[in-house]
């Protein structure tokens, strides 16, 4: 159906976004990246994280180490490099621009309102960033 295609293009298109924002917060492992995704409502496997993390990785955005665990092997920890922060503040100004073109689109439907709260709640629950949440809120 055209709406799942969409829908899953749609998700697709913010997951980089989303984890960049996720380590940026502090050094992070794997399953704590998914176990945050799908707390936000964006479902992910393993098999969908590490090949981003890899490839993120490749591109200088992120770096990693190992860290002991108490619960058997080493663990894979991740952290955002300056290259990444930088890239994740371009993503920001990008993602403001999406939500402005989005509601200015949508501006006479019936149902505006409902997704402007909607899309409002959603980036304050994924957001780390209190500029982007201010932002949000003085949208409004």
């Amino acid at each position: 159906m055209i709406v799942d295609n969409t829908q899953t293009q749609m998700r697709k298109g913010i997951l980089e976004y989303c984890i960049l924002s996720i380590i940026s917060r502090g050094e992070i492992y794997a399953s704590d990246i998914i176990g945050e995704l799908k707390q936000a409502r964006l479902l992910v496997v393993e098999g969908t994280l590490y090949p981003l993390l890899t490839r993120l990785k490749n591109n200088g955005l992120l770096s990693y180490s190992w860290k002991e665990s108490t619960s058997g092997p080493p663990r894979k920890y991740y952290q955002i490099t300056p290259a990444g922060l930088e890239v994740l503040n371009k993503l920001d100004t990008t993602w403001e621009e999406l939500v402005f073109a989005v509601r200015t689109s949508m501006e006479g439907r019936g149902e505006t309102s409902d997704v402007k709260r909607q899309t409002s709640g959603i980036r304050s629950e994924t957001s780390t960033e209190g500029d982007i949440q201010n932002t949000s809120e003085n949208e409004q």
